[in-house]
């Protein structure tokens, strides 16, 4: 049955997803519970195979050509607007959140699931 609506399905931009286990770690890690984890601020140790050979191939290309995917840009403009937040009130205020969840709506939709952002609140 069709009365003329698009056939296509919104979603409501209000509902928010909550990571819990992202928020416990975070909360972890400004309390200081990974300060002093053997190892910190060392590169991880890999074995040969940790990658399959394609992908390898792939991320040392982009590497070896300075070239970001478009979902870490993103992720890095995003950051550099959340700083740019940090003292702003009122009408500027909610004018950059909109940008900044603009930005994250972006984001979500290049990266892998696992990397997704929560959008800002007031």
């Amino acid at each position: 049955m069709n009365d003329g609506k698009d056939d296509k399905f919104e979603v409501d931009e209000r509902i928010q997803y909550t990571d819990h286990m992202s928020e416990i770690i975070k909360k972890a890690e400004r309390e200081g519970h990974f300060d002093d984890l053997p190892g910190k601020g060392k590169p991880l140790k890999h074995d040969q195979n940790y990658m399959n050979p394609s992908e390898k191939q792939l991320y040392k290309t982009l590497k070896d050509n300075h070239f970001l995917p478009r979902w870490v840009e993103l992720a890095n403009e995003i950051d550099r607007l959340k700083e740019e937040l940090r003292p702003l009130q009122g009408k500027e205020r909610r004018k950059k959140i909109n940008k900044i969840n603009k930005q994250i709506k972006a984001h979500n939709g290049a990266c892998p699931p696992s990397l997704q952002k929560n959008k800002l609140t007031e």
